[in-house]
């Protein structure tokens, strides 16, 4: 159950960045769809973040403690334009464009989650 909701979560926060940030676009004809698209690209980052974020917080660790931890920002914005190319390939209608899309969107999903999370008690 917890899974479902942080999925939601992750997804509410999409939606806000694509609201929000200038080269974040989402498709779809119904409201329905878009939607959906949001649940699977939600689904698809909460994979990558799960997979590949503890691998590269352990190889750039050192990078993580010269810049007090504003390297995350960049990993994370990484990781949604890989995101974004994943959801092109499963042909999604979710695109970011260029990295100062990705670095704001995802500095908006991950403070939206964390607030989202900490009103929702959901634990990590």
């Amino acid at each position: 159950m917890k899974v479902i909701v942080k999925i939601i979560v992750i997804a509410a926060a999409l939606w806000v960045s694509t609201r929000v940030v200038d080269g974040i676009t989402i498709g779809g004809d119904t409201t329905a769809k878009e939607i959906g698209t949001l649940l699977a690209v939600a689904l698809i980052f909460g994979v990558i973040n799960a997979l590949l974020k503890p691998i590269i917080k352990t190889i750039g660790c050192a990078f993580y403690v010269l810049t007090l931890g504003l390297f995350a920002l960049v990993v994370n914005a990484g990781l949604l334009l890989l995101t974004s190319w994943i959801a092109e390939q499963l042909k999604l209608p979710f695109e970011v464009v260029g990295f100062w899309a990705a670095f704001w969107g995802a500095l908006i999903i991950g403070v939206i989650s964390w607030l989202l999370d900490l009103i929702l008690g959901i634990d990590d």
